[in-house]
């Protein structure tokens, strides 16, 4: 079977490597790849977001199956258009993947299936975002988040109001990150450690991954903004077995559920 890898990024290089392992794949593509995926497979210079380019290709190449990795692809609904052509693809619908591509949506949906999340308001409006930071509504620190993709960069902690005033005029009134700036999230601070921990589903079964940890902060001691992640690893020792079972059973389990009840499966 030939594959084709949509991305350009380190989580397409590492599938790309993975998927060339298969004694069940002939040939691997990526589109548009990497140099480290340039020496797996073959690099197509097609971007990411370039649905009809990819489909094109698909078709006329012959691919039996195509992974998406990015987000951007996802949330304009390419595996929605794979679909349509008969052709398997591996993601989240349109509908599902706005559990990534807007931070309002799953908020909301967390907060409607009693999944635990840090409190949180939202605003579409620059002016009434800042009235509530000056009312004294939020404790500080507090989390200033753009609603859609930024390149996880979109998310500012404000060690104060001036920070969090700051941070609306970037997102809101500066448009840095765009569309995504239409809304912003204020929302509850959490201080820990973090951990990533996926899992695969079909929209139905669960199948977790090994957890994960990034270093999001730009400099040392957890200072300076934030980053698309850095410094990436996974090692089993980040969660314990009884808190791995628990994110399982109150987190994962219920929003796997709930995305499939309101007709939107998340696979």
């Amino acid at each position: 079977m030939k594959v084709l890898v949509v991305g350009s990024g380190g989580r397409e290089h590492t599938l790309a490597w993975k998927l060339k392992q298969s004694p069940q794949v002939e040939e691997v593509f990526c589109a548009p790849g990497n140099a480290g995926t340039a020496l797996l497979g073959q690099n197509v210079p097609l971007k990411d977001t370039d649905v009809p380019g990819l489909i094109d290709f698909a078709r006329s190449s012959g691919i039996g199956l195509t992974m998406v990795g990015p987000e951007a692809p996802l949330v304009i609904g390419i595996v929605d258009e794979f679909r349509k052509q008969g052709l398997r693809v591996v993601g989240p619908t349109k509908e599902a993947a706005q559990l990534e591509g807007s931070k309002v949506f799953t908020k909301r949906f967390l907060k409607r299936h009693n999944i635990p999340t840090a409190a949180f308001d939202v605003f579409d409006d620059a002016t009434k975002a800042e009235a509530a930071l000056r009312s004294g509504q939020f404790e500080f620190p507090t989390v200033v988040k753009a609603d859609g993709l930024a390149a996880g960069k979109g998310v500012i902690i404000s060690q104060n109001l001036d920070e969090a005033l700051a941070a609306i005029a970037m997102i809101m009134r500066d448009r840095k990150f765009g569309e995504s700036g239409n809304r912003v999230l204020i929302e509850e601070f959490l201080q820990g450690e973090e951990a990533s921990f996926m899992v695969l589903t079909d929209g139905k079964n669960i199948l977790p991954m090994v957890p994960s940890q990034d270093h999001k902060a730009i400099f040392d001691g957890d200072l300076g903004p934030n980053t698309g992640g850095m410094g990436a690893y996974s090692v089993d020792a980040l969660l314990t077995p009884d808190l791995r079972q628990e994110i399982l059973d109150k987190i994962i389990a219920p929003t796997v559920e709930g995305m499939a009840a309101q007709g939107t499966p998340f696979e």
